[in-house]
């Protein structure tokens, strides 16, 4: 699992669609309160943050509309509680673009 931290409009295809499916995932984890993924290192971060991840979610899906994808996921703004700003790390910034460049994917990086 893996929410980046890098701006949608520089992943690819690929890294913006699978990212939405995860981010979507993350959510459910924390809202419904399920044992899957809790533990997570991806998971726990965005415990008490679920209104970071929403904002990241419609970052995503604007990109996702911007580049002529459908969007039909949207999450319910009423979870959407605790810290605006995600400012914990599973990797830094720098090692998360480093990890893009050995993907060797279409990431803008």
């Amino acid at each position: 699992m893996r929410i980046w931290d890098i701006t949608p409009e520089k992943l690819c295809k690929n890294h913006l669609l699978g990212e939405h499916r995860e981010l979507h995932a993350i959510w459910t984890v924390v809202t419904e309160h399920k044992k899957g993924y809790s533990m997570h290192p991806e998971t726990i971060r965005w415990k008490g943050k679920l209104k970071a991840l929403y904002f990241r979610h419609n970052a995503l899906v604007a990109e996702m509309i911007h580049r002529g994808y459908l969007h039909h996921s949207p999450l319910d703004k009423r979870k959407a509680t605790g810290l605006s700003v995600q400012d914990t790390f599973v990797d830094s910034l720098n090692k998360q673009i480093r990890i893009l460049k050995q993907k060797k994917c279409h990431c803008k990086i």
